[in-house]
């Protein structure tokens, strides 16, 4: 059985990381709005894993940000028509696509994450190398990515 320090503990910790959760999306919504306020939000989902990571597949792009097919292949396409995403034929295998970011996409994008850069580096500008190697340690281990 738990003991009242533990339950109350968890119950802190509950709260900070809806905090953080609750920050971060109206800081990506923000983002999103400033990369284009004609998009959804969810469109900016797409262009930033495109960003992170590079060309890829719709399919892998659905399973990555958790979006059904059909809504992928209609904001892809809201994409294209803005020339942020192009599609190519992947060069193993003539028949699939892979999706990546155009040049006007790249830089719309690298503008747009300045903001949020600002107010992240903002927020750990006071704190020492140590506490912020702490910190990610902590986020690594919290997030199952502690190789240690």
């Amino acid at each position: 059985m738990k003991d009242s320090t533990r339950i109350q503990l968890e119950q802190n910790l509950g709260d900070q990381l809806n905090a953080l959760i609750s920050a971060s999306h109206s800081l990506n919504v923000k983002t999103a709005a400033r990369f284009d306020s004609t998009l959804q939000p969810a469109a900016f989902l797409i262009v930033r894993w495109l960003y992170s990571f590079g060309p890829t597949s719709a399919t892998v792009l659905a399973k990555s940000t958790a979006m059904d097919r059909s809504s992928i292949s209609r904001l892809v396409n809201q994409l294209k028509r803005l020339d942020y995403v192009k599609s190519e034929t992947t060069p193993d295998d003539r028949r699939g696509i892979l999706l990546s970011l155009t040049k006007l996409g790249r830089e719309k994008t690298i503008d747009a994450l300045k903001e949020k850069e600002f107010i992240f580096y903002e927020r750990i500008s006071k704190w020492n190398d140590q506490k912020l190697e702490k910190f990610i340690d902590l986020l690594k281990d919290f997030n199952g990515h502690n190789c240690k």
